[in-house]
């Protein structure tokens, strides 16, 4: 999401969400990318990564997750939808 350039020891960064609850880190001087919002977490881009790895751990975009859960209601209830 960003040029490895800026990637330099003491950069601070800075955790972002989109809507499909994917996470990335992004420098904290720049404003958040279109679509992506800021969790609150900032750091090292060590730290930033060790916090979305810690706390993504479905990495199937929200969308595929719920659908997935749909499929899976419906064959456990034998599709009637009840």
């Amino acid at each position: 999401m960003f040029d490895s350039d800026e990637d330099e020891k003491g950069s601070v960064f800075k955790v972002v969400i989109n809507d499909e609850e994917q996470y990335s880190i992004w420098p904290m001087a720049r404003d958040d990318p279109p679509g992506w919002r800021d969790v609150g977490r900032s750091g090292s881009k060590d730290e930033c990564l060790k916090y979305i790895d810690q706390v993504w751990k479905d990495m199937r975009p929200r969308s595929l997750r719920e659908a997935m859960d749909k499929l899976t209601e419906e064959s456990q209830d034998g599709g009637t939808g009840h």
